[in-house]
């Protein structure tokens, strides 16, 4: 198949260039990704323009990397910006797009940066990437916001004073958070936001950027206030006990880390158990704290998900710049956590010609045997591609992204991947030794 390089005019308009083939970045380093590696455009994905950037396309007459700046003259010859991809949940990219960056410019939104390229013989976009996850759940067609509304106003009808309710009506109707939406819609995984503050300072954080360390806007406003074990146990509860395979998930996207509000977690968690035992009881976390870690696995959680970019310390303190503790203390949490008979995930934020590194992968495999993690969720990491490789160290001996996780599952077979969370009657499921690829 031909993979042709996509642009867009200055007023967002797409086209495949016809003159040049499709380039990728592995951290720096332009490249072309494999045919094998080359998916179709997951459905619901959506395009970008990355404004102020050229993009670069392999010359055919040449194989050779070339700035793209302008359109043919057949096609009106207009300046050109680079394009890519958004995509859907349950995807893993392994190629970023092939941009010339100039040395002033502005700091790009935080999204995760695809690849793309248009295939001239079936006439649609593709990507390079990889299938980490089987849910269907968090496809868009199933996120109608007038189903959403009257689930708000039962809600809030029985618990008018509830400001966690409040705040997630919010997040549902105004910011079209599909996991606000779940608890409205009584099914799946619904969040519980809770804590307004962290003790991580991360160079790409989704919902605080302190003014003298400000890379970007934040894709989203943090909660301002601490949930009490009321509330938290008025939004839980009902859900628990109605949703189809239901979840309530501690440390959202709008929050610090609940790390930092455990005290009250552990008490509301012990209220929820006390209630009811159905349902899942998920921490998202940095688990920067073994002992609140260990305190919250006591109280009645049945997973827990920790966040980070690498194993390797280096690394995890260019992106988390953490405050009074290490990755040492994240790594006590999950061996805890473990002990206490957790299911145990990473949120593993990937990001290709980073995570890929020999000397990761190495890592990443005697981490994953030694503390026995059940499962590593592949996320693409959100943040400007340059803004990130500034702040690491140079990357060194890259093994490629799918064999990467090709070569770890064949040597730690049970270990699984993923990108959502999971009730715990599945946490294992049948097959899941062999069941990657999807």
């Amino acid at each position: 198949m031909t993979f042709l390089s996509v642009v867009a005019t200055q007023d967002g308009e797409v086209f495949e260039h016809p003159e040049y083939r499709m380039a990728a970045m592995s951290g720096s380093e332009i490249c072309v990704p494999d045919a094998a590696e080359m998916i179709p455009l997951p459905e619901g994905s959506r395009l970008f323009t990355m404004p102020g950037l050229s993009p670069v396309g392999i010359d055919p007459r040449t194989g050779k990397a070339q700035v793209i700046r302008n359109l043919p003259r057949s096609m009106g010859g207009e300046p050109v910006q680079a394009v890519c991809a958004f995509m859907s949940p349950a995807y893993m990219r392994t190629y970023l797009p092939a941009v010339e960056y100039p040395p002033k410019r502005q700091t790009l939104p935080l999204w995760s940066y695809t690849a793309l390229a248009w295939c001239a013989e079936e006439e649609r976009f593709y990507v390079p990437a990889l299938k980490v996850d089987r849910s269907t759940q968090w496809e868009s067609e199933y996120f109608d916001d007038r189903e959403v509304a009257p689930g708000v106003d039962v809600l809030l009808g029985r618990y008018p004073d509830n400001r966690l309710l409040l705040q997630l009506s919010r997040c549902a109707l105004d910011y079209h958070c599909f996991a606000a939406k779940n608890l409205f819609l009584q099914r799946w995984e619904a969040p519980l936001p809770t804590s307004p503050t962290c003790n991580s300072r991360c160079l790409g954080c989704l919902s605080y950027q302190a003014a003298e360390n400000e890379c970007c806007p934040s894709s989203q406003e943090r909660i301002e206030f601490v949930p009490t074990v009321e509330e938290l146990v008025q939004t839980a509860v009902p859900h628990l006990e109605t949703a189809q395979n239901a979840i309530v998930s501690f440390g959202q996207g709008c929050e610090g880390d609940p790390i930092m509000q455990a005290d009250v977690i552990c008490e509301a968690v012990r209220e929820m158990r006390r209630r009811t035992t159905r349902g899942t009881i998920n921490f998202n976390s940095n688990a920067s704290l073994p002992d609140k870690v260990e305190a919250l696995a006591k109280s009645g959680l049945d997973s827990i998900r920790v966040s980070l970019n690498s194993v390797r310390e280096p690394v995890y303190n260019a992106y988390y710049r953490p405050r009074a503790y290490c990755l040492d203390d994240v790594f006590e949490s999950v061996r805890r956590a473990k002990d206490l008979g957790l299911f145990v995930m990473f949120n593993y934020l990937v990001f290709p010609g980073i995570t890929d590194q020999q000397a990761e992968m190495e890592e990443l495999m005697r981490v994953i045997e030694r503390y026995g993690v059940d499962m590593l969720q592949l996320r693409n990491l959100a943040i400007d591609p340059q803004l990130y490789l500034q702040a690491l160290p140079p990357a060194q001996d890259c093994v490629g992204m799918a064999y990467m996780f090709n070569e770890i599952k064949a040597q730690i077979p049970r270990l699984q991947y993923g990108y959502f969370n999971r009730t715990k009657d599945n946490f294992y499921p049948a097959g899941f030794e062999t069941d990657w690829p999807l």
